[in-house]
């Protein structure tokens, strides 16, 4: 056994591991929204729940139900491109005048979120989706 062959056979997994990403991300992403929405799992600090079509509660429901979206892969690039814009105005409305650093003024989730959000709009959802399925069964009716 060479030492490329474990690399190659790691790599070749990269697709799926992109769906994992994509799945695991959405899923804690939907939490945020359900939480301001609903205080499901956990109430907000605050232990209310959004006022009705306040930002925070038009945030909670493009998480809760753009997460969705991504959690199942439908509609991928184009939720991913938006919710990526919501997150980094989250951040600079929220949280970068706290301070420069996001381990300081409480911004890691949005940036991260912001930047796999990112990363999800260009190269989809991976072949664990609904996006895939649709395009597969797309290609088998040419």
């Amino acid at each position: 056994m060479t030492a490329s062959n474990p690399v190659a056979k790691w790599s070749a997994l990269a697709p799926y591991l992109q769906s994992l990403l994509r799945i695991v991300a959405a899923f804690l992403f939907i939490a945020s929204g359900t939480s301001k929405l609903f205080a499901f799992p956990a109430p907000m600090p605050e232990g209310v729940t959004a006022p009705v079509f306040s930002q925070i509660w038009i945030g909670g429901v493009l998480e809760t139900f753009g997460g969705g979206l991504l959690l199942i892969g439908l509609f991928t690039r184009p939720a991913a491109f938006i919710l990526s814009g919501m997150m980094a105005v989250a951040y600079f409305q929220f949280h970068a005048s706290g301070s420069f650093w996001p381990s300081i003024n409480g911004g890691v989730p949005a940036v991260l979120y912001c930047f796999v959000w990112l990363y999800l709009s260009a190269a989809g959802a991976g072949p664990w989706s609904l996006d895939a399925l649709r395009e597969r069964r797309h290609a088998g009716s040419r």
